[in-house]
Protein backbone atom coordinates (compact mmCIF):
# COMPACT_ATOMS: atom_id res chain seq x y z
CA UNK A 1 0.00 0.00 0.00
CA UNK A 2 1.08 3.66 0.27
CA UNK A 3 3.66 2.61 3.01
CA UNK A 4 5.85 1.33 0.63
CA UNK A 5 4.77 3.35 -2.60
CA UNK A 6 5.43 6.71 -1.62
CA UNK A 7 9.42 5.55 -0.59
CA UNK A 8 9.66 4.30 -3.88
CA UNK A 9 7.97 7.27 -5.70
CA UNK A 10 9.94 9.49 -3.66
CA UNK A 11 13.28 7.57 -5.04
CA UNK A 12 11.81 8.81 -8.65
CA UNK A 13 10.80 12.38 -8.27
CA UNK A 14 7.22 11.51 -8.65
CA UNK A 15 3.85 9.19 -8.97
CA UNK A 16 0.15 8.34 -8.57
CA UNK A 17 -1.35 7.23 -5.62
CA UNK A 18 -5.26 6.37 -5.61
CA UNK A 19 -6.84 5.15 -2.65
CA UNK A 20 -10.08 3.21 -2.93
CA UNK A 21 -12.46 4.32 0.03
CA UNK A 22 -16.47 4.13 0.33
CA UNK A 23 -19.56 6.79 0.77
CA UNK A 24 -19.75 4.44 3.88
CA UNK A 25 -16.64 6.70 5.14
CA UNK A 26 -18.95 9.95 3.99
CA UNK A 27 -21.98 9.36 5.69
CA UNK A 28 -23.48 7.26 8.09
CA UNK A 29 -25.83 4.14 6.38
CA UNK A 30 -28.39 1.40 7.88
CA UNK A 31 -26.93 -1.23 6.25
CA UNK A 32 -23.17 -0.59 6.84
CA UNK A 33 -21.56 -1.90 9.91
CA UNK A 34 -20.22 1.16 12.34
CA UNK A 35 -16.89 -0.35 11.95
CA UNK A 36 -16.51 -0.34 8.10
CA UNK A 37 -17.93 3.34 7.99
CA UNK A 38 -14.88 4.69 10.04
CA UNK A 39 -12.00 2.85 8.21
CA UNK A 40 -13.38 4.39 5.18
CA UNK A 41 -13.54 7.64 6.98
CA UNK A 42 -9.79 6.62 8.22
CA UNK A 43 -8.96 6.32 4.26
CA UNK A 44 -10.35 9.52 3.26
CA UNK A 45 -7.99 11.68 5.98
CA UNK A 46 -4.96 9.36 5.02
CA UNK A 47 -5.25 10.25 1.81
CA UNK A 48 -5.69 14.03 1.95
CA UNK A 49 -2.76 14.22 4.77
CA UNK A 50 -0.79 12.31 1.94
CA UNK A 51 -1.87 14.57 -0.23
CA UNK A 52 -0.82 17.42 1.64
CA UNK A 53 2.70 15.85 2.93
CA UNK A 54 4.30 14.62 -0.47
CA UNK A 55 2.87 17.54 -2.95
CA UNK A 56 6.17 18.89 -3.18
CA UNK A 57 7.73 15.64 -4.14
CA UNK A 58 5.54 15.50 -6.94
CA UNK A 59 3.62 12.46 -5.23
CA UNK A 60 -0.24 12.85 -6.47
CA UNK A 61 -2.33 11.26 -4.00
CA UNK A 62 -6.79 11.00 -4.33
CA UNK A 63 -9.09 8.62 -3.55
CA UNK A 64 -12.38 7.22 -4.88
CA UNK A 65 -15.64 6.50 -3.22
CA UNK A 66 -17.66 4.56 -4.59
CA UNK A 67 -21.68 3.63 -3.77
CA UNK A 68 -23.70 1.28 -4.22
CA UNK A 69 -22.11 -1.74 -5.97
CA UNK A 70 -22.94 -5.14 -6.63
CA UNK A 71 -23.36 -7.19 -3.70
CA UNK A 72 -19.19 -8.35 -3.89
CA UNK A 73 -18.98 -9.69 0.09
CA UNK A 74 -20.73 -12.13 1.73
CA UNK A 75 -22.97 -9.67 3.32
CA UNK A 76 -26.55 -11.56 3.16
CA UNK A 77 -27.79 -8.34 4.63
CA UNK A 78 -27.50 -6.26 1.47
CA UNK A 79 -27.36 -9.11 -1.51
CA UNK A 80 -31.43 -9.69 0.14
CA UNK A 81 -33.41 -8.60 -2.91
CA UNK A 82 -35.61 -6.13 -0.42
CA UNK A 83 -32.58 -4.61 1.82
CA UNK A 84 -31.16 -3.26 -1.91
CA UNK A 85 -34.27 -2.04 -3.43
CA UNK A 86 -34.43 -0.08 -0.37
CA UNK A 87 -30.90 1.16 -0.67
CA UNK A 88 -31.40 1.85 -4.26
CA UNK A 89 -34.81 3.78 -3.43
CA UNK A 90 -31.86 6.59 -1.73
CA UNK A 91 -29.74 6.88 -5.41
CA UNK A 92 -30.81 9.10 -7.61
CA UNK A 93 -30.12 7.44 -10.63
CA UNK A 94 -32.26 4.89 -9.51
CA UNK A 95 -29.30 1.98 -10.00
CA UNK A 96 -26.10 0.76 -8.66
CA UNK A 97 -22.99 1.30 -9.83
CA UNK A 98 -20.85 -0.81 -12.69
CA UNK A 99 -17.26 -1.52 -11.54
CA UNK A 100 -15.89 -0.44 -15.08
CA UNK A 101 -17.26 3.06 -13.71
CA UNK A 102 -15.06 2.67 -10.51
CA UNK A 103 -12.55 1.69 -12.31
CA UNK A 104 -12.38 4.08 -14.92
CA UNK A 105 -12.52 6.78 -12.27
CA UNK A 106 -9.47 5.05 -11.01
CA UNK A 107 -7.19 5.37 -14.07
CA UNK A 108 -8.42 9.20 -14.48
CA UNK A 109 -6.76 9.78 -11.51
CA UNK A 110 -4.02 7.96 -12.22
CA UNK A 111 -3.32 9.42 -15.08
CA UNK A 112 -0.77 12.45 -16.92
CA UNK A 113 -4.47 14.58 -17.53
CA UNK A 114 -5.02 14.38 -13.73
CA UNK A 115 -1.57 15.96 -13.00
CA UNK A 116 -2.82 19.17 -10.88
CA UNK A 117 -5.05 17.33 -9.22
CA UNK A 118 -3.98 15.69 -5.48
CA UNK A 119 -6.10 15.06 -2.73
CA UNK A 120 -9.48 14.59 -4.21
CA UNK A 121 -11.84 12.44 -2.99
CA UNK A 122 -13.88 11.81 -6.85
CA UNK A 123 -17.30 9.84 -5.57
CA UNK A 124 -18.81 7.25 -8.11
CA UNK A 125 -22.11 7.31 -6.37
CA UNK A 126 -24.87 8.05 -8.50
CA UNK A 127 -25.94 11.19 -6.86
CA UNK A 128 -25.95 9.08 -3.20
CA UNK A 129 -24.29 12.16 -1.08
CA UNK A 130 -26.05 14.82 -3.26
CA UNK A 131 -29.04 14.19 -2.30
Amino acid sequence: GIKHAIPEMLKVGNGAIVNISSISGMVGQEYTHMGYNASKGAVRILTKSAAVQHAKNGIRVNSVHPGIMPPMRTSKRTADPEVRKQMLASVPMGREGRREEVANAVLFLASDEASYITGTELVVDGGFTAA
